[in-house]
């Protein structure tokens, strides 16, 4: 089983791209890429998981827009309930510039049999997409108290959250399960976070989708019992795990009581 992370670039830039496999009860690196055009990210796609093959896709990025004007429900409860760790998500709706490649995008997926799973029955075989969020599932999965902030402000800050990220990665995630090699990360793929500016924005997209990939992973590892879905398929929705250790028993995860939805469900803005 595979798994591809893509932080898709929702405009014309490039976009970060991981495949990682499930192989002898561990999770392997096996790509970490970048490229720019859609075509050239489909064609990586088709080559990293060729038709018959079974795989999840998380994309970073809105590929179910229902909404002309605002924001979606995914993209409000991401404030509602990340808020505090800064971790709310940019609002997407069907007249912002994005919009159609970001939603065609889906569509190639969804045309190779990749079907969206907001919903997903455990470790079972199949070709499916979901939507992620990054910083939220950082936050969770490495327990943090708020963001890594490596997105914006000046080089030398972004490059030491970058690092975080970067330590976070090879030394928390072959902790977690399903574990994770990173023997790779940390070999000829990245050894070392760079220094200068157009670099640094480069392993800021391939640890971006490193993290896409792996949440790919936790979700079909574990579905609905260690994860949270911000919405559905008619609204759009985010997968993001659980925080661990925590399991969300007791945490502010609850819908409003007119959703007979299980609690692992968000749909309340």
């Amino acid at each position: 089983m595979k798994f591809l992370g893509i932080d898709l670039g929702w405009k014309s830039q490039p976009s970060g791209l991981c495949c990682i496999e499930w192989a002898d009860q561990q999770l392997q690196i096996l790509d970490l890429d970048r490229k720019e055009a859609i075509a050239d990210i489909l064609n990586w796609v088709d080559t990293c998981v060729p038709p018959g093959e079974s795989a999840v896709i998380a994309v970073d990025a809105p590929t179910l827009i229902p909404n002309a004007t605002g924001s979606r429900l995914p993209d409000k409860l991401t404030h509602k309930h990340f808020g505090k760790y800064h971790a709310g998500c940019y609002p997407a709706n069907l007249n912002l510039p994005f919009a159609q490649r970001t939603i065609n995008f889906g569509l190639e997926l969804e045309s190779r049999g990749f079907a969206h799973a907001p919903t997903i029955e455990p470790q079972k075989p199949g070709r499916y997409q979901i939507e992620v969020f990054p910083h939220p599932a950082i936050v969770h999965l490495f327990n943090l108290e708020r963001i890594l902030k490596y997105k914006k402000g000046r080089l030398s800050d972004r490059r030491q959250e970058l690092i975080k990220l970067y330590n976070h990665i090879t030394q928390t995630l072959p902790t977690l399960e399903p574990s994770s090699c990173t023997s790779r990360l940390r070999g000829s793929l990245l050894p070392q976070i760079p220094t200068k500016g157009a670099a640094l924005k480069a392993a800021e997209d391939k640890l971006d989708s490193l993290i896409c990939a792996y949440v790919a992973a936790y979700w079909w590892y574990w579905g609905e019992q260690r994860n949270l879905v911000l919405g559905d398929l008619t609204t759009g929705y985010i997968v993001v795990p659980q925080r661990i250790g925590d399991r969300g028993e007791g945490e502010e995860f609850s819908p409003l009581s007119s959703f007979s939805r299980p609690s692992h469900y968000l749909l309340c803005p």
